[in-house]
């Protein structure tokens, strides 16, 4: 998955764990910034009686890099906290929810938000704002949209915020990818084959719990301007999210704790899949520690990726010109570029995200160029689709993240910076679609902020079952 489960130690703390980041021109409000960090993976909608809610102990960061220079130089800070209504019931709910003040809704959460930027130092912009409840079912929460729409809200400073529970928007066969790469629909030409199947899509029935954030594209650039000319520096904006934890816990005896001293970083992510699949275990932790300025230490992974060396094992005599590629020893420049740089003008026609000022330096950011307006006929395939809006440039809800990345990793994209190079035909089609039914479905996503879809409910959702 994107960042689902991508670390050891993460893996065991999954309300600090970041599993997707998002970044796209607001379509319905192209002056804007919508950007969407989701946390706490792998939500079962009848997990109760304790639902999901963020961490009370934690610090979500959204950061922005609008200079160039791979540090942060805007960010924006979430902190919950919850309150309990009555303490003398198993019940996260006592009746229906038909208002995000109701009576009947015993464990309420509600969140800070904060912005750092540069020497105007740190600005509270709004306290105590609800979140909403988690989709219980048609008797706990009747008319879920109400609640959620409810939750948004516009700070006086300019932003819209939101927080709360989502559908899970990435969409991928999860099963098959850690099967020994075994992609369903190509498994007929695996190593261990099987007869082709159409995919299975994981993540259909769950959720996550989503942060989002729009904001006026002249508050996020570097000389508060909205760039027209994608060729300006100033037009690129290099994100990425965080989750923080203090540098002690102290156990008190009554199953809590005490959390004092500064945060620690415990989670990140800017480019999907980036410590998923390029990142080597040994080193996950690591990376989810550090700061993306000092990512030249995991420059190496993406120079010559482990997932690219698999392919042409994994599937036999299908991608003989990666296989040649890899034996040669090349340096990936074409992933160096799209993970850890930026694209640089002259590679593709009207477009370059590059982090300028990064002085022989890389950072895993996910780069948005914010002169480009949103597509009119979007390509899931972004980018490689023809579609300059799409990853990655930014990313949005419904990129076919795990193509193109397959893709890219494949050597489809090697020709932007050898174009001798000639990519093995497999490496234009890997795709893990169609699914069954069709994704994204209907509720996956929404037109309008926050536009990650209304979670599912957990009476009304099929489990998995005999």
């Amino acid at each position: 998955m994107s960042s689902h489960r991508e670390a050891p130690e993460i893996s065991k703390d999954p309300v600090a764990d970041s599993t997707d980041l998002y970044a796209f021109v607001s379509p319905d409000a192209p002056d804007t910034v919508t950007i969407i960090a989701n946390y706490v993976p792998l939500q079962g909608p009848a997990g109760g009686p304790n639902f999901y809610e963020f961490g009370d102990d934690v610090l979500y960061e959204i950061n922005i890099d609008n200079d160039g220079d791979g540090k942060d130089d805007i960010t924006y800070s979430f902190e919950f906290a919850t309150e309990v209504g009555n303490p003398n019931t198993f019940l996260y709910n006592t009746g229906p929810i038909t208002s995000l003040d109701s009576t009947n809704w015993n464990r309420k959460q509600f969140y800070s938000v904060s912005r750092v930027a540069g020497r105007q130092g740190e600005r509270e912009l709004a306290d105590h704002l609800p979140c909403p409840p988690c989709n219980i079912g048609p008797r706990s929460t009747p008319n879920y949209a109400s609640l959620a729409s409810a939750a948004v809200q516009t700070l006086s400073s300019g932003e819209k915020v939101f927080a709360g529970q989502r559908n899970d928007p990435f969409y991928v066969d999860l099963g098959s990818i850690f099967d020994l790469g075994d992609l369903r629909p190509f498994q007929n030409l695996h190593l261990i084959p099987s007869a082709a199947t159409k995919s299975v899509e994981t993540l259909a029935t769950l959720n996550v719990h989503t942060i989002a954030i729009q904001v006026p594209i002249s508050m996020l650039t570097n000389d508060g301007s909205v760039p027209t000319n994608p060729m300006s520096s100033n037009a690129v904006l290099g994100v990425y999210a965080s989750a923080n934890r203090r540098k002690v816990s102290i156990l008190d005896g009554d199953g809590g704790s005490n959390d004092v001293g500064p945060w620690q970083q415990v989670s990140r992510l800017g480019n999907p899949l980036f410590n998923e699949v390029i990142v080597p275990m040994s080193q996950k932790d690591e990376w989810n520690a550090s700061e993306p300025e000092d990512d030249s230490t995991f420059l190496s992974f993406v120079q010559h990726p482990e997932l690219a060396n698999l392919l042409p094992v994994l599937y036999p005599g299908v991608f003989p010109n990666l296989a040649a590629l890899n034996a040669s020893g090349a340096v990936r420049a074409d992933l160096v570029a799209i993970l850890m740089t930026g694209l640089p003008p002259g590679i593709i026609p009207g477009f370059q995200n590059l982090s300028a000022n990064l002085k022989n330096r890389s950072a895993d950011l996910l780069r948005l160029n914010v002169a480009i307006a949103p597509s009119a006929n979007p390509s899931a395939l972004g980018i490689l689709g023809g579609d300059l809006a799409g990853f990655p440039n930014g990313r949005r809800l419904a990129d076919d993240i795990v193509a193109i990345e397959l893709r890219a990793v494949a050597g489809a994209t090697y020709p932007l910076v050898s174009p001798t190079y000639t990519p093995d035909a497999a490496a234009g089609v890997l795709t893990q679609q169609p699914f069954s039914p069709p994704s994204p479905g209907a509720n996956r996503y929404m037109p309008t902020f926050p536009y990650v879809g209304t979670p599912h409910d957990g009476f009304s959702t099929p489990t998995p079952g005999p």
